[in-house]
């Protein structure tokens, strides 16, 4: 199966492009304090080197719209300014050279104050993200009195609500626009992106917003975000997590790697285990995945277009299923009592010990990929 991406408007965000037929670009949030420039350029390395193409800050006063500045100069990632409330922040973080701006349409909304934002962001050749939360979506007032939100259903409403603002920055002759529709409850999330693509030609960046526990939102968003990806809808994303910004990062190329949309490093395929196995397999795939996140194998094919084949590395615990999904893979192991028989491209190499399992793995795979 291919997935049929839906081609949207390119869109460029410093030197990544968005839309079209480019590869999901993969984004993600300082969560610094954007005054502390040391700790954000810190964080926004560790970031781009785990493989993040796109950062974005908070941007809450003006000693963080000038820090924009010093970021820009010490780094090589394009930089999102994130403002809420204050059109001002907006106007002040272009001049410091931000590479996007989000507005939210929830408590960003006067049409003057809009208008300006429009004005400067055309001037520096910068797009905007009309950036719908669903936490805040109640206070869109689109010049009218607002409407009560509980008369109208969290998706429809961010819908409507994005539209109608993208109707006024296009009356500002302004249509460098990217658009997200996040809530914190999945279906929500994936009926609004779904309606509001079928009503318009802007990039979508999707998330789902506010997502618990880690591992929970690992989940919620490989649900969310994934139902999206197979409808061929999504240009950029962001996993959000309340944990390390690098975890963020692993979780949306887990994702795009599971739907062949992106490849970062081989792909392993490993058994769940049973009574049969007669090894430690856990603490070996485990050992492997630490191993690989901190090589340059994980990231080998960080830069690759899409549907480009990954290398498959089958690490299986028995002799049910371990020889047919190791001859299957690029390089594999079918393992046995204490050992296990190598396979490369199909064919039977040799037998490894247990304990030179992720030594070996790690060896024949740098010299499958170099």
């Amino acid at each position: 199966m291919k997935i049929k991406r839906v081609r949207k408007k390119i869109i460029k965000i410093g030197n990544v492009k968005i839309g079209g037929n480019n590869p999901i670009a993969i984004q993600s949030m300082v969560k610094a304090d954007t005054r502390n420039v040391n700790a954000v350029i810190r964080q926004v390395k560790n970031l781009k080197s785990s493989g993040c193409d796109i950062v974005r800050i908070a941007v809450k006063d003006k000693e963080s719209a000038q820090a924009i500045a010093c970021i820009k100069r010490k780094t090589d990632i394009p930089i999102v300014a994130d403002i809420h409330f204050s059109y001002e922040l907006a106007l002040l973080s272009i001049k410091n050279g931000a590479d996007k701006i989000r507005l939210n349409p929830g408590n960003i909304y006067k049409k003057d104050e809009v208008r300006q934002v429009a004005l400067a962001a055309a001037c520096a050749g910068i797009p905007i993200r009309v950036g719908l939360n669903s936490g805040s979506v109640g206070g869109v007032r689109n010049n009218r009195k607002r409407k009560n939100p509980r008369n109208c259903k969290t998706n429809n409403l961010m819908t409507t609500a994005a539209l109608s603002y993208i109707k006024m920055l296009e009356g500002f002759g302004f249509y460098n626009i990217v658009v997200s529709l996040k809530a914190s409850n999945i279906l929500d999330t994936i009926y609004a992106y779904k309606e509001f693509s079928k009503k318009s030609n802007y990039p979508l960046h999707l998330g789902i917003t506010a997502t618990g526990f880690p591992r929970a939102g690992i989940i919620k968003s490989a649900i969310g975000i994934g139902a999206l990806l197979l409808d061929g809808i999504g240009d950029t994303l962001r996993v959000s997590l309340t944990d390390d910004p690098c975890e963020e990062i692993i979780a949306a190329k887990d994702i795009l790697c599971a739907l062949n949309l992106r490849n970062f490093g081989p792909e392993i395929i490993s058994c769940p285990t049973c009574g049969r196995c007669e090894v430690d397999l856990v603490n070996i795939v485990k050992d492997l995945e630490k191993k690989l996140l901190n090589s340059e194998a994980r990231r080998y094919n960080k830069s690759s277009r899409v549907l480009s084949k990954p290398t498959k590395v089958a690490v299986m615990g028995c002799v049910v299923n371990g020889p047919g999904e190791a001859k299957d893979a690029d390089l594999g192991i079918a393992f046995g009592k204490k050992s296990g028989l190598l396979f490369k491209k199909g064919k039977a190499f040799k037998k490894i010990k247990e304990s030179q399992a992720t030594k070996v793995i790690l060896k024949e795979l740098n010299a499958l990929i170099s």
